[in-house]
């Protein structure tokens, strides 16, 4: 497109975007809808044959082939669940007397429906992306024939493109392929469950109920087994639990790492190994034990009754107050290592000459650590941060090996330790209501989702990623 062509609106946007500007693809569906000829028009019925024609056999055989594998799908299977996919299944499974023995008729299994018709609509989505790709690609070889005197890519060249000009696309297929299909299809399927009645009592056939899940967590009453009340005590509990558990071990770790990192102390190397112990040592087994010692008649216990320093059992794990503590107490034996480790490596690397120069203006310790050290960990360790909160957030070794959730008052369905993450973990497990937990599990990654974004785009990693400040 030229700019004489360029209309009015288009030129001032160009002008106003300045040397950012990247002009829109020229190869684009309506191109090639509009100024393609018979062949690349018609790639949108019979995929790369386009590509076909002007001999890039490897491209059109591989978009040809994805069509052939969506409609085989979708006639062998996917078409049959996704018209099951509004009712999620009627039939249920019969039984019939033949001489003495009952045989058996399948029915429908609604989990099954759900599952297949998510993946099917997300078929669709990419036969449709599918298609785009095949109108495209055959218009952008129809152009550079055009161009080239009838010549095109070949497969070699479009290779060396991949390894070169476009090798972010070669190195980010796989993981994204991998996000796409272990992250997000879940996802879509957890987040379909969350407005069914699939729990218990409907195993096999249950229905849609929209919003009813949702009203049933937010205005439960004080006997349902998720009410209002609950939620919102797990939610600050959780909170809680991940701002003391981050912080805490981001405060201590950074003290004991500078300390070891003094130039006067001695043996640094034998105390961070010290410290390192515990990540050795799999956190199964550390939590399980520590737990054993904890108990009423645990190790702790008797010592300090034998030490004549209490009277009666410590109630590490069944007072709510104290297991709250006792488990924010024992992750930081498990989680200030990590940090040692992490700003070990960044004090090495805050450049000398910062501390040279403050010297010289004649800043003290303290203004060098808040003006100098400080700010540069924050900087560095902001997503390492974010990413620590988040984590705490779905901590589901902790809690659950330490204490299970534990104490759980009478006819609760979780406990004053529970998290939301090892209360969904008893509500689908334990208790069989899977739209309960799926709710839950909604809720959670809007807290995390909200929590982070907000975070992450007020610090400074985010505002200035060119450098330190």
């Amino acid at each position: 497109m030229t700019t004489a062509t360029l209309s009015p609106r288009e030129m001032r946007r160009r002008k106003r975007m300045g040397a950012d500007y990247v002009a829109p693809s020229p190869y684009s569906v309506k191109a090639a809808l509009t100024q393609g000829d018979v062949l690349t028009k018609l790639s949108a019925v019979v995929f790369g044959l386009g590509n076909l024609a002007h001999k890039q056999i490897v491209k059109g055989l591989l978009l040809l082939a994805g069509e052939i594998a969506f409609i085989a799908f979708m006639v062998t299977s996917g078409a049959g669940y996704l018209s099951k996919l509004p009712s999620l299944g009627t039939q249920k499974q019969g039984k019939v007397l033949v001489d003495g023995y009952w045989e058996y008729t399948a029915g429908d299994n609604s989990v099954i429906i759900l599952l297949y018709g998510v993946c099917s609509i997300v078929a669709i989505i990419a036969f449709v992306y599918l298609w785009t790709l095949s109108l495209r690609c055959a218009y952008k070889a129809e152009c550079l024939a055009k161009a080239n005197d009838g010549k095109v890519p070949s497969l070699m060249d479009d290779i060396a493109t991949l390894k070169d000009a476009k090798a972010h696309e070669l190195l980010m297929f796989l993981p994204t392929l991998g996000i796409l299909v272990f992250t997000v299809l879940p996802l879509i399927f957890m987040i379909s469950m969350a407005f069914t009645n699939y729990d218990h009592s409907n195993v096999v056939l249950f229905d849609w109920v929209g919003l009813d899940t949702f009203k049933q967590v937010f205005s439960g009453g004080a006997g349902a087994t998720v009410n209002a009340q609950l939620f919102v005590q797990v939610l600050i509990w959780t909170l809680v639990w991940a701002f003391f558990a981050t912080f805490l071990n981001f405060f201590f770790g950074m003290f004991f790492a500078m300390i070891i990192n003094r130039k006067t102390t001695r043996f640094k190397g034998f105390w961070r190994a010290v410290f390192s112990m515990s990540i050795a040592v799999p956190q199964f087994v550390s939590l399980l034990v520590m737990r054993t010692m904890l108990r009423q008649q645990g190790i702790i216990n008797r010592m300090l009754e034998s030490a004549g320093l209490i009277d009666a059992p410590l109630p590490f794990l069944t007072d709510a107050t104290w297991a709250r503590v006792t488990v924010i107490v024992i992750n930081l034996w498990i989680g200030i290592p990590y940090t040692i480790m992490q700003i070990t490596g960044i004090l090495q690397n805050i450049p000398a000459d910062l501390y040279e120069a403050a010297r010289i203006d004649g800043a003290n310790w303290w203004q060098i650590f808040v003006k100098i050290t400080m700010p540069y960990i924050f900087f560095v360790l902001t997503p390492y941060l974010i990413t620590t909160f988040t984590g705490n957030v779905n901590n589901f070794n902790v809690i659950y090996l330490l204490t299970a959730g534990d104490p759980v008052p009478v006819g609760a369905s979780a406990g004053k330790t529970d998290l939301l993450i090892t209360w969904l973990y008893k509500l689908t497990v334990d208790k069989g209501d899977y739209n309960l937990g799926a709710v839950i599990g909604i809720m959670t990654f809007i807290v995390l989702a909200v929590v982070s974004l907000i975070t992450y785009r007020s610090s400074g990693s985010y505002k200035n990623e060119e450098g330190f400040r």
